[in-house]
């Protein structure tokens, strides 16, 4: 039965994954951030192979930041609207 319940976190968590990867793609995200959020997302996945929970956790505060338009562009860490 446990091994039912991780299937479905993993079924989840894929969607989800590739759900980001889609989002982090969109002309609206600046490259030098899109190049962060990528990595980002890579440690996410990898991340994934070890502990689905704490991957799961870590998609979640990436997707609520791509919502609310906080997202580092590189160095500078500035948001999408220009503000440091």
């Amino acid at each position: 039965m446990e091994r039912d319940g991780q299937l479905e976190l993993y079924d989840r968590l894929a969607a989800r994954l590739k759900e980001a990867h889609s989002r982090v793609r969109s002309p609206q995200i600046p490259q030098s951030a899109r190049v962060a959020l990528t990595r980002k997302l890579l440690v996410i996945t990898a991340a994934s192979k070890h502990d689905l929970a704490d991957a799961e956790r870590r998609l979640e505060r990436l997707m609520a930041d791509l919502d609310e338009g906080r997202f580092t562009a590189g160095r500078g860490d500035v948001c999408a609207d220009g503000t440091p």
